[in-house]
């Protein structure tokens, strides 16, 4: 669910890329929420992306309902996203919540980097992992998932498997047209997925297909104020409206291929704690495969 929620903020972007000037002048119009608690914004993301560089961010999804919460939460997704305007491609690759790392000398779960410091805690924490620079980070609670596919008109998705969850029946090879609160139930269920959370994440992705699909068809219509007012409610980010301004006048075509992977470990059990422990090869397999979306011309 914390997923489909930065998702749905990578559509934004994704918006950006692919409409242009309309979508900023929207956005710049309706994020004084966004930037309301945080006055300092990414200097690296406005240098790379004024002079058309591709550029990295961190995606972040809390587990709590509200960024006005006073419990702080973890962010149980982090996705690290790279933008190449040369390449004109996305990439997108999953972190999982449960990554062992140290921290502080400390052994936590990556996606309590977050909730002993702040999103430049979490950022720390990614870049120390995967050995990158990242260009700021875009951080979504989770309350805003049914506002959000409403704000577009609902999705439409044909399940890959036949479950229930939360009494709502879903068949396979069936095509349902989904609502905020069944769009959440179809990207919950995780327990009786056959793939566990990668199955899960799979939905999740045809959530996203199905925004970005109506964005693609009409946007002028989709990216509406009740869209913009619910990114309001549940996104922040240190991503200034000049770099969204440069992505959306620059980078459009980075958003015609969008390329999506994940850190795969393995699942061990740590003084009570259930970890996912990730090799060396992998660790360096994915630094290698961020680097080249990065470098690629």
């Amino acid at each position: 669910m914390k997923k489909i929620l930065v998702r749905v903020l990578l559509v934004l972007l994704v918006a950006a890329l692919g409409f242009g000037g309309f979508v900023y002048y929207m956005v710049h119009n309706s994020t004084s929420q966004i930037y309301s608690y945080n006055k300092k914004t990414n200097k690296s993301s406005d240098d790379k992306t004024t002079s058309k560089q591709a550029v990295t961010y961190l995606l972040l999804g809390t587990d709590t309902g509200t960024l006005g919460r006073s419990y702080k939460g973890r962010t149980d997704t982090m996705i690290v996203m790279v933008i190449n305007p040369k390449s004109k491609t996305t990439t997108m690759v999953s972190v999982p919540r449960d990554t062992k790392i140290d921290f502080d000398d400390v052994t936590i779960k990556i996606n309590a980097a977050y909730s002993y410091g702040s999103s430049g805690t979490a950022m720390e924490a990614v870049e120390k992992l995967l050995n990158i620079k990242l260009d700021g980070y875009l951080l979504v609670n989770m309350k805003g998932l049914e506002q959000l596919v409403d704000a577009v008109g609902g999705v439409t998705v044909t399940s890959p498997l036949t479950f229930n969850y939360d009494n709502k029946s879903f068949i396979k090879g069936q095509s349902y047209n989904l609502n905020g609160s069944d769009a959440l139930k179809f990207s919950r269920m995780r327990y009786d997925d056959p793939n566990g959370d990668y199955g899960r994440q799979m939905r999740q992705q045809q959530i996203l297909t199905g925004v970005i699909g109506k964005l693609k068809k009409n946007p002028t219509t989709v990216i509406s104020q009740k869209f913009l007012d619910a990114v309001g409610k549940n996104v922040r980010t240190d991503v200034s409206l000049g770099s969204v301004k440069n992505l959306a006048t620059d980078y459009r075509d980075a958003g015609t291929t969008i390329k999506s992977d994940q850190l795969h470990g393995t699942g061990q059990n740590i003084d009570g704690q259930s970890y996912e422990v990730m090799p060396d090869s992998e660790i360096a397999r994915v630094h290698s495969l961020l680097q080249s979306a990065i470098d690629a011309k």
